[in-house]
């Protein structure tokens, strides 16, 4: 199913990428991944899908596997592009230009789980993805960060200068892909935006997957009438932002020329009970709570300062967190009903 157009509030998303040049969405199968695919096929681009399915869906990209400017490559990140990426594989489209880089593995608690393969996706991957455009000549890449790689910062709300402190696997290996595009743009000359994403929710996030966000979680128990699990008590807090507005934003990143690091949020702070009574709310539902124990390296404040964001790419309205409830919720509403643990 496709983000509901009035979500997009007609808002002029500057895409000015090079029409003879393709682009890659690495992850491009995947909730974020996919939704990003959505906007570039509508404007016209060719577009290379890489990704290994590990948590990504061929059906989130159904809409376009007709399409000529539509191709779609499996393949894993670790390994090196070259050999993924070929020219039989790309079926005589024309080369990269952009890359927008969203293959990962997004989820603090599995990287302690197993930290070999956090940083066998998350680093080794950027390396990977750096390494194929150094040598293309691919003349910028879109890196999906993470505010993971600000840690437990006393500094509210976070803006992009402040030192760096990840409390997980993933946020380290997320701050050191960071620092890998930083030193191929000093030795390489390869430009990049880092967009450091806050908590993105939205249509096709997938809440039986490990890796997905609280509020699919709370958008399927809800849907079941099943009771809503918080860790903690609850008070931590989260700045939610819509997928459709993620989209918008990396869409403009790679239209700029702008080079280094943006957040990419709303400027709005809610807590996980705040959220818990709008979802409620919004599926007409009460239901029973169940309080678990806090999560390792669970971040208990974190909202963003976005003003080098509107800054840098223009003014920015995101979809507020009531109307992307309810876009979500409509879309969960179409989809097989599942347990989730």
């Amino acid at each position: 199913m496709n983000i509901d157009p009035d979500t997009r509030r007609e808002k002029k998303v500057r895409l000015r990428l090079v029409k003879d040049l393709g682009v890659l969405v690495t992850g491009g199968a995947g909730f974020i991944g996919s939704n990003l695919v959505d906007l570039l096929m509508e404007n016209g681009y060719t577009v290379y899908v890489l990704d290994d399915l590990s948590t990504g869906k061929l059906e989130n990209l159904e809409r376009w596997s007709e399409n000529g400017n539509f191709r779609f490559i499996p393949g894993d990140i670790r390994n090196p592009l070259d050999s993924i990426l070929t020219s039989s594989k790309m079926g005589g489209g024309p080369p990269i230009g952009t890359i927008f880089h969203l293959a990962a593995r997004v989820d603090v608690t599995t990287s302690f789980l197993d930290p070999e393969a956090d940083m066998e996706v998350n680093y080794l991957g950027t390396l990977n993805v750096l390494e194929y455009a150094s040598r293309m000549d691919v003349r910028k890449i879109v890196f999906s960060s993470s505010a993971a790689v600000y840690g437990d910062t006393e500094v509210l709300p976070v803006n992009e200068d402040i030192s760096l402190d990840p409390l997980s696997p993933y946020g380290l290996n997320k701050m050191a892909s960071e620092i890998l595009l930083k030193i191929y743009k000093t030795q390489y000359g390869l430009d990049h935006t880092i967009l450091r994403f806050f908590n993105v929710y939205g249509p096709r996030q997938d809440p039986g997957n490990p890796y997905s966000g609280v509020i699919s979680k709370y958008m399927n128990w809800t849907r079941n009438k099943e009771p809503l699990m918080i860790y903690g008590d609850g008070s931590q807090t989260r700045d939610f932002i819509f997928v459709g507005d993620v989209a918008d934003i990396m869409a403009s990143a790679a239209s700029s020329n702008f080079v280094g690091t943006l957040n990419v949020a709303t400027g709005k702070e809610n807590s996980v009970i705040d959220l818990a009574d709008a979802v409620e709310e919004v599926g007409g539902n009460q239901l029973k709570r169940v309080h678990l124990p806090e999560r390792k390296g669970e971040i208990i404040r974190s909202v963003a300062n976005i003003a080098k964001l509107q800054e840098k790419l223009g003014p920015f309205e995101p979809v507020s967190l009531k109307e992307g409830l309810r876009q979500t919720y409509r879309w969960f509403e179409t989809q097989p009903e599942q347990v989730v643990h």
